[in-house]
């Protein structure tokens, strides 16, 4: 019998696999830090003989021709894809014996990418699931526009065929192992399922349940931007990475710290967004390790510039952060320039400032209150452009947070207001504009919430 252990990367929305069968294993899509799956093949006792890849990634740096190396596996990969390393060439159709029980079954699924492949895992009593990559998703499929926007059409029409495919091959009770789906930009939407069968996706997904042209429609409207380190990835991977450097990172000296941000580098702060929010040194940026980090990182750091570093200590001048609700102070600052509201008060609970305690309804404040922030110049939303199109505030400046450091003009002179979907990615925005000299306001807290409070929400 197959056994399948999921090994999650969250940070970036992706699952890579090891299935093994009590003695050998196969891992399927590794990210680079493959020191996971040697110690998870060390915890189950088994060797791993082999290594496939269902595509060339776009979305990190694959560690499978490393751990191949590592373990003497047979690293798997289309014998149409150009690389520039000795690989276990596959084609549709191959059948690879993993064990005397246990094989998988190289079925072509162009989509995601050109020479996409997905594997179907049979264990003696027959398919037990199949890995599908970027292919068939948990309620959605890959997102077909990553190696161009003039290939997206075509690739769209390809996903859905072999989605059908995929479908078509196995039973129901067929597991579905997808690489992404789970937050990844390489997904054309987002599901919240943690599992899934081919007769749930029969059920559930677009790609299954539309006709081919409003499959491609619909995919094709939805797509968003994705991040930019995406353009390198792909190259990386197919010239091959080797072992990661793991050398330890050098301490900087606060004169060194002092002389790089002076020189415009990036400084980061990996503290969470509410400990960069008490206190952090000035000019750093809030990339907090308690969220989608190395995606927001690497889509925002200038590409080829000198490496960030990470901030600890503190500042003494910490900016005002707080919620949409539970603050230590009620304002009544002036809707955003524009609104329909801005000729009447409105009743607005504002972000508190991070230096002293959040007090709730009913609890005797432990310190004074100080001032409340400056009421609101604009209201930005840095969220991506599907979110804003499903909702949005009224009055408020869109800028995605990936366009906001070449549209900081934009924005009015004055005192910003900084939101997102949960406040994760306000905190970077907020840290951008501060570096800007921009006086601002972070609202962490869950953008759900903004409607409770009162505030007048639209689509248009």
């Amino acid at each position: 019998m197959a056994h399948v252990q999921v090994v999650e990367t969250s940070s970036l929305g992706d699952r890579s696999y090891l299935a093994h069968d009590g003695r050998v294993a196969l891992v399927v899509d590794p990210q680079r830090d493959i020191d996971r799956f040697l110690a998870l093949a060390g915890r189950l006792d088994v060797r791993i003989t082999h290594v496939a890849e269902t595509h060339l990634h776009n979305d990190y740096v694959s560690g499978g021709l490393a751990l191949a190396k590592a373990t003497g596996a047979a690293y798997l990969i289309s014998a149409d894809e150009n690389v520039e390393f000795d690989r276990t060439a596959i084609a549709d159709g191959d059948e690879i014996a993993i064990s005397d029980g246990l094989r998988i079954r190289a079925v072509a699924t162009p989509g995601h990418t050109f020479h996409h492949v997905s594997y179907v895992l049979s264990g003696p009593g027959g398919p037990e699931g199949v890995f599908t990559g970027g292919s068939l998703l948990f309620g959605t499929t890959g997102r077909t526009d990553l190696l161009g926007a003039e290939h997206a059409h075509l690739l769209a029409e390809r996903q859905h065929a072999s989605a059908r495919r995929l479908a078509d091959l196995l039973p129901d009770g067929a597991h579905v192992w997808p690489t992404h789906g789970f937050g990844s930009f390489c997904s054309a939407s987002q599901s919240d399922a943690a599992s899934s069968t081919i007769g749930q996706e029969r059920r559930a997904n677009p790609a299954l349940r539309l006709e081919a042209d409003d499959f491609v429609t619909q995919t094709l409207d939805g797509l968003d931007a994705y991040p930019a380190y995406y353009a390198h990835m792909g190259v990386r991977n197919s010239a091959g990475a080797d072992l990661l450097d793991l050398t330890p990172a050098r301490t900087a000296d606060p004169a060194e710290l002092r002389d790089r941000i002076a020189a415009g580098e990036w400084v980061v702060d990996l503290r969470s967004r509410k400990a960069f929010a008490q206190r952090h040194l000035v000019s750093t940026l809030s990339f907090g390790l308690d969220g989608a980090m190395s995606t927001w990182l690497g889509w925002l750091a200038p590409w080829g510039a000198p490496s960030p570093c990470s901030a600890t200590a503190p500042s003494r001048s910490p900016p005002p952060s707080g919620s949409w609700r539970a603050s230590a102070s009620t304002a009544r600052p002036r809707p955003p320039p524009g609104s329909p509201s801005s000729g009447r008060r409105r009743r607005l609970p504002a972000a508190g400032d991070a230096r002293r305690d959040v007090h709730r309804p009913g609890r005797r404040p432990l310190r004074p209150r100080p001032p409340a922030p400056a009421a609101p110049d604009a209201v930005l939303d840095v969220r991506m452009t599907n979110e804003w199109r499903d909702g949005h505030v009224e009055g408020a400046v869109h800028i995605p947070l990936p366009e906001l450091a070449d549209r900081l003009d934009e924005l009015p002179d004055g005192t910003v207001w900084v939101h997102c979907g949960s406040g994760y990615r306000a905190a970077v925005a907020t840290s951008l504009l501060q570096r800007a000299g921009r006086r601002t306001v972070h609202i962490d807290d869950a953008y759900s919430e903004a409607a409770l409070t009162g505030l007048a929400i639209t689509d248009r």
